[in-house]
């Protein structure tokens, strides 16, 4: 009974993601922002920090702008792309159409959100091919650490979507209401600027924000630098931004529009 059960759910969410690509396909905004935004946004990183004193913390400007590179793809293909998709299935009825169906709510969520997710997981797998081909990247000294961090954060800017579009009046709304988090996580999480150049009492402060052990993680994979605590403190704030991401999302997500 468990396994019918669990193959039921797994075909349910395969049918609503096939039905989300398709819609995504046919989205030519979306795809621009998922797609070839985060392919640019690597060329901006490595012209600012060329000119860094990246050889003081121990890196290169590969091992700068590859993990910056995920984070975009993080960002741009999963967090931004679906906080729309959220909004817009929302303001189109549809969530509130699937809910009087044999989805539930958690599956409807999931499913959704599997076209966004894939598309973000191969992209951020092309770019570390490019920037291995391109910038002389070595292979990473930690590739465990660069899994966990690349896995938490593509749940991360899942659950932080579906939270963002609760708070979103409307689609076009949706692209201002993400901006805080991209704006903040560009900045201050290690992506435009290594948190490694940053001043202690200020690198303290950014490592709290949602990307920040994301970028922590995917980094020390490749450089194979960071301690046990380091680690720990790294895992342990992404799994606390899950746990509250995911929890304001079980709190506060909208099904119907919002009047």
């Amino acid at each position: 009974m468990s396994s019918t059960t669990t193959t039921s759910a797994a075909g349910r969410m395969a049918a609503l993601a096939r039905a989300e690509l398709t819609l995504l396909g046919r989205s030519k905004g979306v795809i621009v922002t998922a797609v070839f935004v985060p392919l640019v946004m690597p060329v901006t990183v490595r012209s600012t920090v060329k000119d860094m004193d990246l050889a003081g913390a121990g890196l290169n400007v590969g091992l700068a702008v590859l993990p910056a590179a995920i984070g975009f793809s993080l960002l741009f293909a999963v967090y931004a792309g679906l906080v729309g998709v959220f909004a817009s299935r929302r303001e189109e009825l549809v969530l509130k159409r699937l809910r009087t169906g044999e989805l539930r709510d958690a599956e409807i969520l999931a499913g959704a959100s599997l076209p966004a997710v894939l598309t973000g997981l191969v992209q951020s797998l092309v770019l570390v091919v490019a920037c291995t081909a391109v910038l002389h990247v070595d292979a990473p000294k930690a590739p465990l650490l660069a899994v966990l961090g690349l896995l938490a954060g593509l749940v991360l800017c899942a659950a932080l979507a579906a939270l963002t579009a609760s708070f979103s009046r409307s689609v076009e709304s949706a692209q201002v209401t993400s901006l805080p988090l991209i704006l903040a996580s560009m900045a201050g999480s290690g992506m435009m600027v290594p948190l490694e150049l940053f001043p202690d009492r200020v690198a303290s402060v950014c490592e709290l924000l949602p990307l920040s052990p994301v970028m922590t993680l995917i980094r020390g994979g490749w450089t194979g630098t960071l301690s046990a605590h380091e680690t720990l403190g790294a895992v342990a704030t992404a799994l606390v931004w899950i746990v509250v991401a995911v929890f304001a999302v079980r709190r506060w997500f909208r099904w119907e529009p919002r009047r």
